[in-house]
């Protein structure tokens, strides 16, 4: 019987707070908990009826906030993906550099990079979503990171963890100009961005 991991809070566009097992709980098996499946594909379903596109107002948001943020790059991307390890703690089995680390993740010496490169290519693609009028990534190609993501088994379970952890981070980086608006504006380059990612997540070609 695999251990169960204690639940968190998801909170969606809906208004709803939504207590669901983590993705990442059942250790010492390959199945995602039941009532994340449940959820995801309710989620799924409203984005399905709601499509919008990324507006002035949108870029707006996401370009005042990340202006306020980048000079604290270093520290937020660490808080960011200590959030995903608060959440799902089996997640840094993910990485090669934490799987078999008795360090801690917040003192071993890759994570920082590593999570400093991830959290500026987030913000970064997000700003120039509009103007480019696709996902662009800087210091990688999205093949590469389809690749990636395909290699280490990543699914949509992962990408949702993923996209709670960033927004919290995000919140509470900029508190007083935290709104429904932002938040919107920054899940809205998110997804764009895992849709972009999604498109690439094959094996790699063999010559």
């Amino acid at each position: 019987m695999p251990r169960i991991s204690p639940r968190f809070v998801l909170h969606t566009d809906l208004g709803q707070h939504h207590y669901i097992a983590n993705p990442w709980s059942c250790h010492g098996s390959g199945e995602m908990d039941q009532s994340f499946r449940l959820f995801y594909k309710g989620v799924e379903k409203c984005r399905r009826l709601e499509v919008r596109a990324f507006t002035e107002e949108q870029e707006a948001l996401v370009v005042k906030s990340w202006s306020s943020m980048k000079k604290n790059a270093g520290e937020l991307s660490l808080k960011f993906f200590l959030r995903i390890f608060e959440i799902a703690p089996s997640a840094k089995k993910l990485f090669s550099f934490l799987r078999d680390s008795d360090v801690p993740p917040e003192q071993n010496p890759k994570l920082k990079p590593h999570a400093l490169s991830v959290f500026v290519m987030t913000c970064e693609s997000a700003i120039q979503l509009r103007k480019a009028g696709r996902v662009t990534v800087r210091e990688s190609n999205l093949i590469d990171l389809g690749a990636t993501h395909f290699k280490y088994g990543v699914v949509d379970e992962h990408f949702e963890v993923t996209k709670y952890a960033l927004l919290e981070t995000i919140k509470e980086a900029v508190p007083d100009m935290w709104s429904p608006e932002m938040k919107s504006a920054w899940a809205e380059a998110y997804d764009q961005l895992v849709a972009a990612i999604k498109k690439e997540m094959k094996p790699p070609q063999t010559s």
